[in-house]
């Protein structure tokens, strides 16, 4: 009996591994190490439309990936730009971490095609949802649980900013929320209204709150150290907002 249960464990073990060997394969590629441990990267690809109630998905990995990418940006562009200020390095780290840039990643190095999702949804619903950018996050902290911060670190620095994010262009763009939140409103015949909601600190250290509301429901929020900026903040929120409607 001992020796058909250790064959079945055997057998059971082999086919496993034969099943996770593409999956292997292709994180191997994606971040330059081999997975210890596979069963964080099937996770970190599972969208939730494809979780039952017996299975996870990847939203708690995406949390812990978010603060973690969030983290090492931060230290990169505060080395990379010694003289510059904190709001401009603020800035630069939203657009490199916010979700149309991440999903855009995500389609560069390959990891899209590796997410599980409901293949029952259209196109154009997966084009538009943060299902990409929340992979990529996802994948962060595999990588980080599976092989600590520091391999973590490099696989974002090496594989993600220096292979595939164009700093230059991305210091040198001016993308204007706003407007484009404005113009999407006068084609849809919808009502727009931004207002700053609060303001704290200094005199000479103020953060703006701003809110935006279309037809009076609220669609976005953000915080500025101007309320140019907090405006700015809350578009880019509201835009991801319009997506859905």
């Amino acid at each position: 009996m001992k020796g058909l249960l250790t064959q079945f464990f055997k057998t059971f073990s082999l086919k496993n591994s034969a099943s996770d060997k593409p999956l292997k394969e292709a994180i191997t590629n994606l971040t330059g190490f081999t997975p210890r441990n596979i069963d964080l990267y099937k996770l970190a690809t599972r969208h939730s439309s494809a979780a039952s109630k017996a299975k996870e998905h990847n939203e708690r990995l995406e949390y812990l990936g978010d603060a973690i990418l969030g983290a090492v940006i931060a230290e990169f562009l505060f080395k990379k730009f010694p003289y510059k200020e904190e709001g401009f390095l603020t800035e630069i780290r939203s657009r490199i971490v916010n979700g149309e840039h991440l999903s855009a990643l995500a389609r560069k190095i390959g990891l899209s095609a590796l997410i599980d999702h409901d293949k029952r949804q259209k196109g154009g619903q997966l084009n538009r949802s943060s299902m990409h950018g929340d992979a990529m996050e996802a994948l962060v902290a595999a990588v980080f649980l599976d092989h600590g911060f520091i391999k973590c670190k490099e696989f974002i620095i090496k594989k993600l900013i220096n292979s595939h994010v164009h700093l230059d262009s991305i210091v040198e763009q001016n993308i204007n929320y706003k407007s484009q939140l404005i113009e999407w409103a006068q084609r849809k015949n919808r009502k727009v209204a931004f207002e700053i909601v609060n303001e704290s600190g200094a005199s000479h250290y103020k953060e703006f709150l701003a809110e935006v509301k279309i037809d009076g429901e609220l669609a976005g929020s953000g915080k500025g150290l101007s309320k140019k900026k907090a405006e700015q903040a809350a578009a880019e929120k509201a835009l991801v907002w319009t997506a859905g409607q």
